[in-house]
C-alpha cells in the first residue's frame, strides 16, 4: 500500500482566529501557506500561539473562524488526517509499544498496511537511520536521543504531507542533537518546527515565521530574520550567536 501525496501547498491557513475560555485572542487572523518540501521554523515567545497552531492543524481543536486545509482537503476537527503528523516535545508521550519495531509499525498498520508491508517499511526506516540494532529494544530502554529519533521516525514512516515538531531538540546532548540535525537536513518531508533554539533552526530551515501575540509578525529568509537584532529583540528573542559579528582582540607584538 502506498500513500499518495496530492495538492499544493502542503498546508493553507486563512483568517484563523482562536481563543481559549481562559485566554482570549490566542490567534488573531492567521494567514499562512506552507509550500511542499519547505522546512519552516516557527518562533516566538512563550504563549505566542505556536502549539495552538499545531493543534488546529491536527484537528484537535476547532478555529473560532477561518479555514485550515492540508493539501487539497479541509481539516475537520475530531477526524484523523493522514496528511498531518505531529511529534510531541516529550517522546515518552509518543512511544508506548513493547518494542521499537512495534512503535514504528503502529501507525502504518492503522493506515491499512498489511503486516509484511509494514515490517518491510519499518526495516527500511531503521536501516536508513543506522539504528537496526534497536528494533527489538523496549522504548523505555532507549537513551533520550534515541527516543527522540524514533518518535520522529514513527511519524516520518507514515509519509504525511506535513510534519509538525514541537521543540524536537529539547534536552538533547550534543551528539544526539547533531544526529537529529542531520536526520532533518536530509529528509524530504515538509516540516513546521517550533523551537527556541535559533542555531538549530538556522541549520535546518529554509524559512522562518515569527508569531507573537497571536499574529504573524515576520516571514522570510532565516539568516535575514534571525540576524535582525531589532526585530528579534522586539519579540523577546535572541539573535543566534553564529550571526553576531565577532571581533578578534588586538594583541600587541611582544618585542
Amino acid at each position: 500500500m502506498e500513500i499518495q501525496k496530492t495538492g499544493e501547498p502542503a498546508a493553507s491557513i486563512r483568517g484563523v482566529h482562536f481563543s481559549y475560555p481562559q485566554k482570549q485572542n490566542v490567534l488573531r487572523g492567521i494567514d499562512l501557506d506552507v509550500g511542499t518540501g519547505q522546512k519552516i521554523g516557527l518562533i516566538g515567545p512563550n504563549g505566542s500561539g505556536k502549539t495552538t497552531l499545531f493543534l488546529l492543524l491536527a484537528g484537535v481543536i476547532k478555529p473560532d473562524s477561518g479555514s485550515i486545509s492540508l493539501s487539497d482537503s479541509r481539516v475537520i476537527p475530531g477526524m484523523f488526517n493522514p496528511d498531518f503528523g505531529m511529534v510531541f516535545q516529550n517522546p515518552d508521550d509518543q512511544l508506548f509499544n513493547p518494542t521499537v519495531r512495534d512503535d514504528l509499525a503502529f501507525g502504518l498498520l492503522n493506515l491499512g498496511f498489511k503486516v509484511d508491508e509494514a515490517e518491510k517499511t519499518v526495516k527500511n526506516m531503521l536501516s536508513d537511520l543506522g539504528m537496526e540494532e534497536l528494533a527489538d529494544r523496549p522504548p523505555h530502554h532507549l537513551s533520550g536521543g534515541e527516543k527522540r529519533i524514533i518518535s520522529i521516525a514513527g511519524v516520518m514512516v507514515m509519509k504525511p504531507n506535513l510534519i509538525a515538531l514541537d521543540e524536537p531538540e529539547a534536552s538533547l546532548d550534543t551528539k544526539s542533537r547533531r544526529r537529529l540535525i542531520r536526520l532533518l537536513q536530509v529528509s524530504n518531508e515538509t516540516m513546521l518546527i517550533a523551537s527556541h533554539d535559533m542555531e538549530f533552526l538556522l541549520d535546518i530551515c529554509d524559512r522562518i515565521v515569527i508569531l507573537d501575540e497571536g499574529v504573524i509578525c515576520a516571514d522570510g529568509n532565516p539568516r535575514n530574520l534571525l540576524g535582525d537584532s531589532s526585530l528579534m529583540e522586539a519579540h523577546g528573542l535572541e539573535k543566534p550567536h553564529s550571526l553576531v559579528p565577532h571581533i578578534l582582540p588586538h594583541h600587541k607584538a611582544i618585542l
